[in-house]
């Protein structure tokens, strides 16, 4: 059985059609969501964190009130910019949403995506060490919150603290167990879901990837995935991996949504550049009839070669909607794939 959830990018903006005018809309439109997904069915609740944007950027609030409000759906992250992280009081956050939630916490991490204001983490206060990249601060802090992630003492206690202190070093609290195995890279290239096996991650492949092969979308990812698949067992790690991918999928059922999404359907694969001088596929929407629909999306090798699908959602649409979008997969389409 596959995993069904849904991504929000968690956008607002004073438009007269939107849902979401506002910061305020968006999140609490967000744990109304998270809501009537779970009790739809829907397996996972995940939103995407951009900075210097009107999107959705802190997470932890927001996962911590949908724990609060859930009882069964995952929720989690897609992703982290991890160069704007303090990877210590992170791994603090992340502890305290997972035991809200009764550890149903899937953090989804990464390097990031390109940015909305040029080298963003340097305004949060974070630099470069010396012959470092962006994308190697990034992983260096993946690296160093997985390590502290794992609850083991590393910092001296106060001889004379406040509080008493337990025996040896301190590590950080909440602690909450069994997160550092609930932990996703978000990769857009083939050696970086290797590098994400090799460090005991589960895979995040998203709409787009750089393009390594010229090979359609769908083809470039399930190729990552099987190489990510390897390196884990090459690894030697002894859960099983997970792997993510999303998309952004329509049944059209009603005039409504032939409205919204009808012409969006026998979209193509797009090229594109992304900073400027990595040339990348991203990956086509679909929307169509739900036969049709099931038609197409068997064909897609990287949904196949996935345990988990994310379904991208239109947020600024509204609650309402956005069930009945997430019922209609369900209902019309899931079914037919063998995955309900």
């Amino acid at each position: 059985m596959k995993k069904i959830g849904f991504l929000s990018f968690g956008h607002w903006a004073n438009h007269p059609a939107y849902s979401t005018q506002t910061a305020s809309d968006t999140l609490l439109q967000s744990i109304d969501l998270a809501v009537a997904a779970e009790e739809l069915g829907i397996d996972g609740a995940y939103f995407r964190v951009h900075h210097f944007a009107k999107q959705l950027a802190s997470p932890f609030p927001l996962l911590s009130a949908i724990g609060a409000r859930t009882s069964r759906i995952e929720i989690g992250t897609g992703v982290i910019d991890m160069r704007y992280e303090n990877p210590l009081y992170m791994v603090e956050d992340a502890g305290a949403a997972d035991l809200i939630s009764g550890g149903r916490l899937q953090l989804g991490i990464s390097r990031g995506s390109p940015e909305q204001v040029i080298d963003g983490w340097r305004y949060f206060g974070y630099a470069l060490s010396e012959g470092e990249t962006d994308a190697d601060m990034g992983r260096r802090k993946a690296l160093e919150f997985l390590e502290r992630l794992q609850g083991v003492g590393f910092a001296e206690p106060n001889p004379y603290p406040m509080f008493p202190n337990p025996p040896g070093l301190l590590r950080l609290e909440p602690h909450s167990e069994g997160l550092r195995d609930r932990i996703w890279w978000g990769a857009a290239s083939n050696a970086t879901a290797v590098w994400a096996a090799q460090n005991g991650m589960l895979l995040q492949s998203s709409t787009l990837k750089y393009d390594e092969s010229g090979k359609p979308f769908h083809v470039q990812q399930a190729e990552q995935i099987r190489l990510y698949k390897e390196a884990w067992k090459e690894a030697g790690h002894t859960r099983e991996p997970r792997v993510s991918v999303s998309r952004s999928i329509f049944a059209l059922v009603n005039d409504q949504d032939r409205y919204y999404f009808g012409h969006e359907a026998d979209r193509d694969d797009k090229i594109g550049m992304i900073e400027a001088d990595k040339r990348a596929i991203f990956g086509r929407s679909y929307a169509a009839e739900p036969d049709q629909l099931i038609r197409e999306l068997a064909q897609d090798e990287a949904i196949q070669e996935a345990d988990t699908l994310l379904l991208t959602i239109p947020n600024t649409l509204g609650v309402e909607y956005n069930v009945h979008v997430l019922s209609s997969f369900l209902e019309h389409v899931a079914p037919g794939l063998g995955w309900r």
